[in-house]
């Protein structure tokens, strides 16, 4: 094969046969995307997941540089260069051909984390396992491929000759250097393993729903370095994974995602609070949000003008129970104004001796 190449190429100018070397490696990229490509139109009128859609969908393009590449690779020692040429563009070849293999196992990355995705989805009233699954997924999923970032970029430099060199030299250094870059990087350190303990401890996970410095919301990212809250309101509360680990914070589904609301109502000692019990159960009766789990209406305590009212209602989901102690606020307190308008909290004054003492004012004035 070898000499049918060289015989070819004794009789055809050196540019012109590299030229049509190239072409066949485009060709060969070219027939492959086609390929790709003609999958795609089977799948593209699929609304379900498909793990093998989601393949060609993700490798297709990575796959098409990478055959590509391959080919032309393999066809360099056919090509027809100057000796001083050869190593140049041979070099150029074998970067962009470790390039697009990363992309390559970038993309089989991916593809994997679609599949866990889409087998643990979150759209269900109890998610504890998803949310578990997820969270050590996304974690290690930017791990890896931030390991595949740097074993490329490391790959590309030691390629080169001189760096190599200059590795080496650096390697017998690595005690002092490492403690100096020990020394530099702590802060990014400790964030990197706070991450690593978060994903395998979990106290937080993702789409948990905390309270964190006073704002209410639920966790939208965790990545190596940082945590992002979405906030009620839809702002975004970033904080520094290590927060995490260092500082208090609430979890309101650590264990599940059912949650017990409370209302307080301040009424006055006057208040019929089985009155109030019967109404709490026409109200959640008439209501999908309560999950039946629990309810209570009980007296906590007593101050000196009013009582205090505690009614308990139970949600399947945090954003349910906050739309729920809203409605039962909103209508027990129209309930006593409607029905027990003297219940409401009142200041009294009470006057001792009143006839008494308006008797001896009148005497007063007569005088």
């Amino acid at each position: 094969m070898k000499d049918f190449f060289e015989s070819w190429t004794g009789i055809i100018q050196p540019w012109l046969w590299n030229l049509i070397v190239v072409a066949l490696a485009i060709i060969i990229g070219l027939i492959v995307k086609n390929i790709i490509k003609t999958l795609v139109s089977l799948y593209e009128k699929q609304n379900d997941y498909s793990l093998l859609r989601n393949i060609i969908v993700r490798i297709g393009k990575s796959l098409n540089f990478f055959v590509a590449l391959l080919a032309l690779n393999l066809m360099v020692p056919l090509m027809a260069f100057e000796g001083k040429y050869y190593p140049f563009f041979n070099h150029a070849f074998k970067i962009a051909l470790i390039i697009s293999f990363s992309a390559l196992l970038i993309s089989a990355v991916k593809v994997f984390d679609d599949y866990i995705y889409h087998t643990y989805h979150l759209n269900k009233p109890d998610n504890l396992k998803e949310r578990k699954i997820r969270t050590q997924l996304q974690f290690i999923r930017k791990v890896v491929i931030t390991v595949i970032v740097f074993i490329t970029i490391g790959a590309i430099l030691f390629s080169f000759d001189n760096v190599r060199e200059i590795g080496t030299e650096l390697l017998t250094g690595v005690g002092v250097g490492g403690i100096i870059i020990g020394i530099a990087a702590q802060k990014s350190l400790s964030n990197f393993f706070a991450g690593f303990q978060i994903a395998f401890t979990q106290p937080i996970r993702i789409d948990d729903v905390l309270v964190v410095e006073g704002e209410w919301g639920n966790v939208e990212d965790i990545t190596l370095t940082y945590v992002v809250l979405k906030v009620w309101d839809q702002r975004r509360l970033i904080l520094p994974i290590n927060y995490f680990i260092e500082n208090p914070f609430q979890n309101w589904t650590r264990v599940s995602s059912d949650l017990t609301g409370i209302v307080y109502l301040y009424m006055d000692y006057s208040v019929p609070v089985d009155a109030v019990r019967q109404e709490l159960d026409r109200l959640l009766e008439e209501n999908k949000l309560w999950d039946g789990r629990r309810k209570a209406v009980q007296v906590t305590d007593a101050k000196e003008r009013t009582i205090e009212i505690r009614v308990l209602v139970s949600a399947e989901n945090s954003s349910n129970a906050f739309e729920l102690r809203c409605y039962i606020r909103e209508k027990l307190i129209k309930f006593i104004n409607d029905n027990y308008p003297d219940s409401l909290p009142v200041n009294r004054l009470s006057i001792n001796n009143l006839k008494e003492r308006l008797t001896n004012a009148g005497k007063q004035n007569t005088r």
